[in-house]
């Protein structure tokens, strides 16, 4: 059952139902909080992710908004208003975890406009807009946890217009901290390194040869699992991290020391 400090709260979680945030979505839905389940287009998978939260004794809904236009965060507002008064009358919402992103990218003699223009669009201006949609909703002592990447402080030119939208990323979570702290409101990224997920499961995945080496990048010599970020975000989202704000907590295993 619930009861991990999060009883009362309201937490959105974007790209909710796959990998690294149906991790999170299912912590904090253990942890107490109503989530709300944000997703593109696989409805099965984010009502999967809404199933196991019920099931676990948790509340949850799930969210369909696809990001990347111009007015996608007011439509994912939208919705979520629509969906939070059955479970929460007041509406409001306590946490943010931007989540959300295209993880694809490539070398810069490679990189179309086109390409370049879609991943900032889903890694930066979405979760941007998101919050500042999201402030007249966000209740003081809130919380927005963004989520970053090793690749903003590991150099990796294979796919440096991702490591750049992250780095973007990064400094959006500063400046949340300082205009926001007033209210009471933390501001935090968590930056992953590799984690085993289906979004790599296609190199990753039955290779012995690539999990060892994505292994060997990290000081503690496996590759990360989304509940390894999971429990990261949920203290972030917790009262116990009232005091940690502005930062970027790296959730690489200890890559590239």
């Amino acid at each position: 059952m619930p009861g991990h400090g999060l009883e009362g709260k309201v937490a959105l979680v974007t790209g909710g139902s796959r990998g690294i945030g149906r991790g999170i979505a299912e912590r904090l839905g253990r942890d107490g909080a109503v989530v709300a389940v944000a997703y593109a287009r696989d409805t099965a998978a984010a009502e999967k992710v809404v199933g196991v939260i019920r099931e676990s004794g948790g509340t949850a809904f799930a969210v369909r908004a696809e990001l990347g236009a111009h007015g996608d965060a007011e439509a994912l507002w939208a919705v979520f208003d629509a969906g939070i008064t059955a479970y929460a009358p007041a509406g409001g919402v306590d946490i943010i975890v931007n989540n959300a992103g295209i993880g694809r990218s490539s070398a810069l003699a490679g990189l179309t406009e086109e390409d370049f223009d879609e991943v900032f669009a889903v890694n930066v201006r979405a979760p941007f807009f998101i919050v500042r949609h999201g402030l007249g909703r966000l209740r003081d002592g809130g919380r927005i946890i963004n989520i970053s990447s090793g690749a903003a402080r590991i150099a990796m030119p294979e796919i440096i217009a991702y490591g750049a939208t992250k780095g973007a990323l990064d400094t959006f979570t500063l400046n949340l901290a300082k205009e926001l702290g007033p209210r009471g409101i933390t501001a935090n990224s968590v930056a992953p390194g590799i984690v085993d997920t289906d979004v790599n499961a296609g190199w990753l995945r039955g290779n012995a040869e690539a999990e060892e080496h994505a292994a060997s990048l990290a000081a503690l010599g496996r590759v990360g699992q989304p509940e390894d970020i999971a429990d990261i975000v949920a203290f972030l989202a917790s009262d116990d991290a009232r005091w940690v704000t502005g930062r970027v907590v790296d959730a690489t295993g200890g890559a590239g020391l």
